[in-house]
C-alpha cells in the first residue's frame, strides 16, 4: 500500500523469506515421551533406601563382618546403644561457670580442656580447692581479664571469676539407665521433660531429682533443650552427680519403661489424680513435667498410665515446670520414705 506521495506505508512491507526454516528436530516430541519406569527405591541415590545400600556397600568394602542392620559388635542398629547425643562441631564445647558448679565439676573429675580465672579475683575456700583441684590433675589454669571471661562465658552468666571448658555433654541411654539403677538395688525415679526449653528449668529439675533420690533426667533429642552452660549453672552443681539420659523419640522411650515395669505419670492441673498420697509412689516412677507453654503433649499424654494434679490455690493458675517437678519429687520421696517406715 501507498501514501498520497507513491511512497510505500512505514511498517507495511513484508519481509521475503530467505531460505527454508530451521523446524525443531522433534525436540517437542521427545519432550512428550516418558522416561521409562522409574527407579527401584534403592537405585535412587538420594533416597534413604538407596543411601542406606550405599552405606551396606562401603560397610563390606572396609571387611565388615555381621548382617545388615548390625553394629560391629554385633548388636542390631535399633537396639539400646551406650550414649546419644545431638551431632555437634568438632569444637564446640560447653562452658560452666559459677565457683559452685565449677567446684562441683572438678569434683566428679568431669573431662576438663581448660580453667579460666579472672585477674585480681577474690580468693575464698571454694576458689582454693578449685585451683587446688586443677593443679592436681594438671588441669591449664588462665588468668584473664574479666572482660575477656565475661565474653567466654557470655553476657547473660555471672562467671563469680571463675569458668571452666568441658567437653560436650556425653548423654546417657534411658534404658540402659534403667538398667543401671536396678542393679544398683534402688527403686527408679525418674523425670523426663516433654518439650522443656529452658535451659533454667532443666537445672532446677536436676537439681531437684538429686535432692529428692530421682537416679536421672530424660530429655527428647529436639525440640527440648540440652545440658547447657545455663544447666549447668543452675543445676548449682548436681548435673555432675546426676545423669541426663537422651530419648530420640519420647513417646517410645516411655513405653519402653513401661515395658520393663516403670509407671509413667504425667503432670497437669487438669489431672484426674491428687498428688497428695499418690498411690503409684511406691512404685518404679517416671514425672513427665511438659513444656512452660502448652504442658504435655497429645502422644505422651495418650502413653502416661495417670494425669497427675498438684492442688495449687485458686488465684494461682499454674506452676512453673521446675517448681511443679520438684513437689512432685518431694511428694513420692516423702511416701516412699513412710512406706519404708511402715515396713
Amino acid at each position: 500500500m501507498k501514501n498520497s506521495g507513491g511512497k510505500p506505508r512505514a511498517g507495511a512491507v513484508r519481509k521475503a523469506r530467505r531460505g527454508p526454516q530451521v523446524g525443531s528436530g522433534g525436540q517437542g516430541r521427545q519432550a512428550l515421551e516418558g522416561k521409562g519406569p522409574t527407579p527401584k527405591a534403592e537405585d535412587r541415590p538420594y533416597h534413604p533406601a538407596g543411601k542406606a545400600k550405599a552405606a551396606r556397600e562401603r560397610y563390606s568394602a572396609a571387611g565388615g563382618k555381621g548382617a545388615p542392620g548390625q553394629s560391629r559388635g554385633g548388636r542390631p542398629d535399633s537396639a539400646p546403644r551406650t550414649q546419644t547425643r545431638r551431632p555437634k562441631a568438632a569444637d564446640e564445647s560447653e562452658v560452666v561457670t559459677g565457683r559452685n558448679s565449677v567446684l562441683e565439676a572438678l569434683r566428679a573429675k568431669i573431662p576438663t580442656s581448660t580453667l579460666y580465672i579472672a585477674s585480681r579475683i577474690e580468693v575464698d575456700d571454694r576458689v582454693k580447692e578449685i585451683l587446688s583441684i586443677a593443679t592436681g590433675r594438671g588441669i591449664p589454669i588462665l588468668e584473664i581479664m574479666r572482660p575477656e571471661l565475661d565474653r567466654i562465658a557470655g553476657r547473660d552468666s555471672v562467671h563469680q571469676g571463675v569458668a571452666l571448658k568441658v567437653p560436650p555433654y556425653e548423654y546417657a541411654h534411658p534404658v540402659e539407665l534403667l538398667d543401671l539403677t536396678i542393679s544398683r538395688g534402688q527403686k527408679p525415679l525418674f523425670v523426663a521433660l516433654d518439650g522443656i526449653t529452658d535451659p533454667r528449668n532443666l537445672g532446677a529439675i536436676i537439681r531437684s531429682t538429686a535432692a529428692f533420690g530421682g537416679q536421672g533426667v530424660i530429655v527428647p533429642q529436639r525440640r527440648s533443650v540440652g545440658m547447657t552452660a545455663a544447666a549447668w549453672k543452675t543445676s548449682a552443681g548436681a548435673a555432675a552427680r546426676t545423669p541426663v539420659a537422651m530419648a530420640s523419640n519420647l513417646t517410645q522411650t516411655l513405653k519402653a519403661l513401661k515395658e520393663r515395669g516403670v509407671f509413667v505419670l504425667g503432670l497437669d492441673g487438669g489431672g484426674d489424680v491428687s498428688l497428695p498420697g499418690l498411690e503409684l509412689a511406691d512404685r518404679p516412677v517416671v514425672v513427665v513435667v511438659g513444656s512452660e507453654g502448652k504442658g504435655l503433649s497429645r502422644l505422651v499424654t495418650e502413653t502416661c498410665d495417670a494425669i497427675v494434679s498438684i492442688p495449687i490455690s485458686a488465684s494461682t493458675e499454674s506452676l512453673n515446670a521446675g517448681i511443679a517437678a520438684s513437689v512432685t519429687l518431694y511428694e513420692i520421696s516423702k511416701l516412699r520414705a513412710g512406706a519404708k517406715g511402715i515396713a
